[in-house]
């Protein structure tokens, strides 16, 4: 179907996480975007257009993925995938979630970005694909290659960085290059951490492109000097260190960063260990994630995807078990990062003139906050991507 004209119509409408639903609602698309939305009565529906029955679904605007990667085997030589196979792997992992905007941090550039120009140029179906190419790394953090194969990752040399120099150099390289984003890791286990000068001379890089920098920590210290250091995104919480000192929080408000918990990933990780071992570190996730909120800080959804099982049910369950609202943890998969990336004059809202990026759910997702995995249509741009 081409988009031109469809309405969605009797479902729940959410337009906002800071709105109240519009009950029994339409909304008009037209040529990609989002020409009417309000109650069904009110809403006139164009005799043309292609209607969707939605009585008894909610609708939501699309969602944001955070925090994702192109790094896995079935990724690899994509310009050689053939459009069917990489389309249906696209929707096995995204639209079928609800996903139509993702942020991949760390992947083979050129790979990735040859994935999202077949998106766009519309040989194949998928969602709007940011990426920060490469991620930095100091010494001695890349996994070896035994570990790399294990967990099913592309061999993807990474740039390492351990001064001001090389990592303004590597930054300079991956924007010249045309990436969305840097992303940096800020300290290895097999060597010293970088220091907060080193990142605050990548951020300084970066700062006039006007795109975000993401860090992957290891500890609340990471977390601190990075925020200190003027990076945007927290890219985890960091459960081994303890909870975080308070430092840390009024940092991020000063800075305006915001946070990636990815509370399931944790889990995922200590699958192996006893109960105990997995109840502790999940409690300290927990307990990261609603200080940050407490503090007033941004949170982004994103489950890490390519070290994580596709379905982000039990990401969003863990966030509203650790004290997150339903309006919480949709402007955290709609709102939030529209603001976050420069895009909320077009996406994270049903509203006119809106991008037409929807999401069209089975069951309400404020009642039961898994209902935000169980989808019935992903719409891009007015175009179906996935259907139930």
């Amino acid at each position: 179907m081409s988009g031109a004209e469809t309405a969605l119509v009797g479902g729940t409408i959410h337009v906002s996480p800071a709105e109240e639903p519009i009950r029994n609602g339409a909304v008009v698309i037209q040529d990609g975007l989002i020409a009417a939305v309000g109650r069904k009565r009110s809403v006139h529906v164009p005799k043309a257009a292609r209607v969707i029955d939605c009585s008894g679904l909610s609708i939501t605007a699309g969602f944001w993925n955070n925090h994702v990667h192109f790094f896995e085997r079935k990724w690899a030589d994509a310009a050689a995938i053939p459009g069917p196979e990489l389309g249906g792997q696209l929707e096995n992992v995204f639209a079928r979630y609800g996903f139509t905007s993702v942020f991949d941090l760390s992947s083979s550039w050129e790979n990735t970005r040859t994935i999202r120009d077949r998106v766009e140029s519309g040989e194949v179906a998928g969602p709007r694909i940011r990426s920060t190419g490469e991620g930095m790394i100091p010494p001695g953090a890349l996994p070896s290659e035994e570990i790399s194969s294990f967990m099913g990752l592309m061999k993807t040399p990474l740039p390492e960085i351990s001064d001001a120099a090389q990592a303004t150099a590597a930054a300079r390289r991956l924007l010249s290059s045309g990436v969305d984003g840097i992303k940096l890791f800020a300290s290895s286990p097999r060597g010293p951490a970088l220091s907060e000068s080193v990142i605050k001379a990548l951020v300084d890089q970066v700062r006039p492109s006007g795109k975000p920098v993401f860090v992957h920590p290891n500890s609340g210290a990471d977390v601190l000097a990075a925020i200190r250091a003027g990076t945007d995104v927290v890219a985890h919480t960091t459960p081994r260190s303890g909870p975080w000192d308070e430092a840390i929080f009024a940092a991020a408000k000063n800075r305006r960063a915001a946070l990636t918990p990815t509370l399931t990933l944790w889990k995922y990780f200590l699958r192996h260990d006893r109960l105990s071992t997995q109840d502790q570190v999940a409690k300290t996730a927990a307990g990261q994630l609603a200080a940050w909120i407490e503090f007033g800080g941004t949170v982004l959804f994103g489950t890490d995807l390519g070290a994580v099982d596709p379905d982000p049910s039990e990401e969003y369950a863990s966030m509203a078990e650790a004290g997150m609202s339903f309006a919480q943890i949709l402007a955290s998969l709609t709102t939030a990062p529209a603001t976050q990336f420069g895009e909320s004059e077009r996406l994270g809202l049903i509203a006119p003139g809106f991008q037409a990026d929807l999401v069209v759910l089975k069951r309400d997702p404020s009642k039961d906050i898994r209902a935000l995995a169980a989808v019935e249509y992903t719409l891009r741009a007015g175009k179906i991507l996935h259907q139930s």
